[in-house]
């Protein structure tokens, strides 16, 4: 399977492409951090971080795209901005019929290090190990686009049968904290 991450901003976008084996094991095919200067007009910036994603989602053809869910910040700028570049790589995914899944940071932190709530520091570390690279990918918006990439195919492939190869601890972590979310909300919805 064949991903593409993005973590979207308007002045740093991280895209991130990799493929992911059905036994788990993934690959970089191409990492950048697409740019816009903060004193353009925001229509043509857009337009230019839109026109960026364009670009690799033709030129490397992925299965799916997995985009960082918004949450909720204290800088309402910030999160306008992120929506905003959402939306822009949305459209042009959807405009393929590429899947689509959007991940939180706290379940990316989970699928590559066991734990959400992860440094950045470990999370690029753990980037690293998996693509099997000699450095952390830099600057982090680069780094999150790849653990984006690496837990959609992950999560993707979860329900794939027990031949498709043991799971990481890591993996094995994600799955125990994501059973554990699903129990406590079914007892909170039997309870409510």
């Amino acid at each position: 399977m064949r991903v593409l991450g993005i973590d979207p901003g308007l002045t740093r976008c991280g895209v991130g492409v990799v493929d992911v084996a059905a036994n788990r094991t993934a690959s970089l095919v191409h990492v950048e951090v697409l740019r816009t200067a903060a004193d353009r007009a925001l229509e043509l910036r857009l337009l230019e971080l839109g026109d960026g994603i364009e670009r690799l989602l033709d030129e490397f053809s992925p299965d799916a795209v997995a985009i960082e869910r918004v949450f909720a910040q204290q800088n309402l700028r910030s999160v306008m901005g992120v929506a905003q570049v959402s939306g822009v790589a949305l459209r042009s995914a959807a405009q393929r019929g590429l899947a689509i899944g959007f991940h939180t940071p706290t379940e990316v932190k989970a699928a590559l290090t066991g734990f959400g709530q992860a440094e950045k520091k470990q999370l690029g570390t753990m980037v690293a190990k998996v693509l099997r690279l000699d450095a952390v990918p830099k600057p982090a918006d680069a780094s999150d686009a790849l653990a984006l990439a690496i837990c959609h195919a992950w999560r993707s492939n979860g329900s794939a049968s027990a031949s498709a190869g043991p799971l990481t601890p890591a993996q094995e972590a994600w799955r125990a904290a994501e059973a554990s979310a699903a129990s406590s909300g079914a007892a909170r919805r039997l309870r409510g």
